[in-house]
């Protein structure tokens, strides 16, 4: 059983050591704020608010999962003023 274990630990950090800067899946709080064009103390505040897109926090580290950013992105959309996209 520990040759196991130790097989998919190798395999797992070997995962992690072969992903490319480009294939991250999280954005940190000041990545997605430029990405969207405000400041981080508007994300510090959604949270607070309950509003935004979900996140994880680990200790005092706050990052969002590159899946919830184009969730919380598609259900933002808006064909006019009065109108959301429904897909």
């Amino acid at each position: 059983m520990p040759a196991k274990a130790t097989s998919l630990t190798r395999s797992a950090h070997e995962a992690i050591n072969t992903l490319s800067p480009g294939d991250r899946r999280v954005l940190n709080e000041n990545e997605l704020a430029q990405r969207w064009g405000i400041s981080p103390k508007t994300l510090q505040r959604w949270r607070s608010e309950g509003r935004g897109p979900k996140y994880l926090k680990l200790s005092k580290r706050v990052s969002y999962a590159l899946e919830m950013i184009l969730d919380f992105e598609k259900n933002a959309l808006h064909v006019s003023t009065s109108e959301r996209v429904t897909a």
